[in-house]
C-alpha cells in the first residue's frame, strides 16, 4: 500500500502521462493523416498546435491563480473535461476551421493540464516538500512519447485518426478523470509576501531581476528542447547520419532523460536546485559542440548529454521557484514566468527549420550560443545561501 504523498505522485504521473501523450506528442503521428484527409498541408496542422502553445501561455497564469486560491483537484479536473472536448471536436473537424477551433480549446486544456498545473498542485499540497514529488511525477510523465506514439500509432491502425481522437477523449472521461479525483483537498492557500520564505531554511529574499533571469532560462530551455524534438532525425542527417541511425540514436533521448530525472530523485536533490540547474545548461551546448566537432560519430553522445540536460532541466522548472520565492503564490507566479517559454516553444519548430534549412548543422551553433546565454543567468542568480547540501525531502 503506497503511502498518501505517493499515491498523490503516481496519480498526477499517470494523469500527465496521459495529458502529454494526447496533446504535445499527437501531432507526430496522426498531423499527417489528419491533413491528408481533410485536404490541407501538414504546416497547417502545425500551425494550429503553435495556436494551442500560445493560448496555453496566456491560460497558465490564471490556472496557476485558480490553484493557489482553490488547490489542484478541480482544476485538473476541469482540464481533463478540456482535453476530452478538444479531442472530441478534433475527430468531428471537416476542416481547418474545425482544427483549428479544437486546438484553441486544447490551448485552454494545455494551459491548465500540463506540467505547470500540476507543479503547483503538488506545491500546495506539500509545500517546501514539493520538490520530490514534482521529481517523482517528471520521471513518469518522461514516458509518454514512449507510450503516446507507439498508442496513437495502434489506433491511427485500427479506427483511423478521428477513432484515434475519440478513444482519447474516451481516456480522458474515464482515467484523467478518476485519477485526479483521487487527489486530496488542498489546505489553505498560502498568502504571498515579500518576505515569503523558502524552503528548508533558504533565502527570504532574493534579488531584484531574479524572476526575470528565470523567465529567460525557461524560454531558451523550451525553445531548445522544441526545436530538437521537431528536428533531431534532420539535424543528425545534416550531419552525416543515415536516416536509419538518426532515428536510432533519437531513441536514446528519452532514456537519457529519465536517466538525469533518477539522478535528480537521488543524489541531487541533496543540493540547491540552482546547482543542477546549472550542470543541465551545460548539456545541450556540450553535445553539440561535439557533434560539429567530430562529425556523426559523435550522435550518440548528443542526444545523450542534450537528452540530460533537458530531463533535469524540466525538474527544475518546478523546483527552482520553490527554491527562490517559496511556496506562497506558487501557481500564478510560476504562469508567468513561464509564460515567455510557452511563446517560444510555439515558434521553435518554424524558425529552428528556417535555420536548419539555411545553415545545415551549423545551425547548431545559435543553440549553443543560446545554451551559454542560459547558463550566464544562472550563476547571475545568487540567492542569499549559496547552493550546497540541504536536508533531502522526505
Amino acid at each position: 500500500m503506497l503511502e498518501p504523498r505517493a499515491r498523490i505522485t503516481v496519480a498526477l504521473g499517470g494523469a500527465q502521462t496521459l495529458a502529454w501523450a494526447s496533446s504535445y506528442y499527437l501531432p507526430a503521428v496522426l498531423g499527417a493523416p489528419i491533413a491528408r484527409e481533410l485536404g490541407f498541408a501538414p504546416s497547417a496542422v502545425y500551425a494550429a498546435f503553435s495556436v494551442a502553445l500560445v493560448i496555453s501561455a496566456f491560460t497558465a497564469p490564471w490556472s496557476g491563480r485558480a490553484i493557489d486560491l482553490h488547490g489542484g483537484r478541480p482544476v485538473l479536473l476541469g482540464s481533463s473535461v478540456l482535453f476530452a472536448t478538444a479531442l472530441a471536436l478534433m475527430a468531428s473537424a471537416d476542416g481547418q476551421v474545425g482544427l483549428f477551433a479544437a486546438w484553441a480549446v486544447m490551448g485552454l486544456a494545455m494551459g491548465s493540464g500540463l506540467y505547470d498545473a500540476a507543479f503547483a498542485c503538488l506545491v500546495r499540497l506539500h509545500g517546501p516538500k514539493a520538490r520530490t514529488p514534482i521529481t517523482g511525477v517528471t520521471l513518469m510523465a518522461g514516458f509518454a512519447s514512449t507510450i503516446g506514439w507507439p498508442l496513437s500509432a495502434a489506433l491511427l491502425e485500427a479506427y483511423g485518426w478521428r477513432g484515434a481522437c475519440a478513444a482519447w477523449a474516451l481516456l480522458h472521461v474515464t482515467l484523467g478523470l478518476a485519477l485526479y479525483a483521487t487527489l486530496p483537498r488542498a489546505p489553505e492557500p498560502v498568502r504571498l509576501a515579500a518576505t515569503d520564505a523558502a524552503p528548508a531554511g533558504g533565502p527570504a529574499r532574493v534579488p531584484r531581476g531574479t524572476a526575470a533571469l528565470l523567465a529567460l532560462v525557461f524560454a531558451i530551455t523550451w525553445f531548445t528542447s522544441t526545436a530538437m524534438a521537431a528536428h533531431l532525425p534532420s539535424v543528425l542527417q545534416h550531419a552525416g547520419a543515415t536516416l536509419a541511425g538518426a532515428v536510432l540514436v533519437g531513441a536514446l533521448i528519452g532514456p537519457a532523460q529519465v536517466t538525469a530525472r533518477l539522478l535528480e530523485f537521488g543524489l541531487l536533490r541533496r543540493y540547491h536546485p540552482l546547482l543542477s540547474a546549472r550542470c543541465a545548461a551545460l548539456g545541450h551546448p556540450a553535445g553539440a559542440l561535439l557533434l560539429l566537432a567530430v562529425g556523426p560519430a559523435a550522435a550518440p553522445a548528443f542526444a545523450v548529454l542534450h537528452g540530460m540536460g533537458n530531463g533535469i532541466m524540466t525538474v527544475a522548472n518546478g523546483a527552482l521557484p520553490l527554491a527562490l520565492f517559496g511556496a506562497g503564490g506558487y501557481g500564478a507566479r510560476q504562469g508567468w514566468l513561464m509564460l515567455p517559454a510557452r511563446i517560444t516553444q510555439a515558434m521553435s519548430p518554424y524558425a529552428f527549420g528556417l535555420a536548419l534549412d539555411r545553415w545545415g548543422v551549423q545551425a547548431l551553433l545559435g543553440t549553443v550560443a543560446l545554451g551559454g546565454l542560459c547558463l550566464l543567468a544562472l550563476l547571475a542568480i545568487r540567492p542569499a545561501r549559496q547552493p550546497g547540501p540541504v536536508p533531502a525531502s522526505p
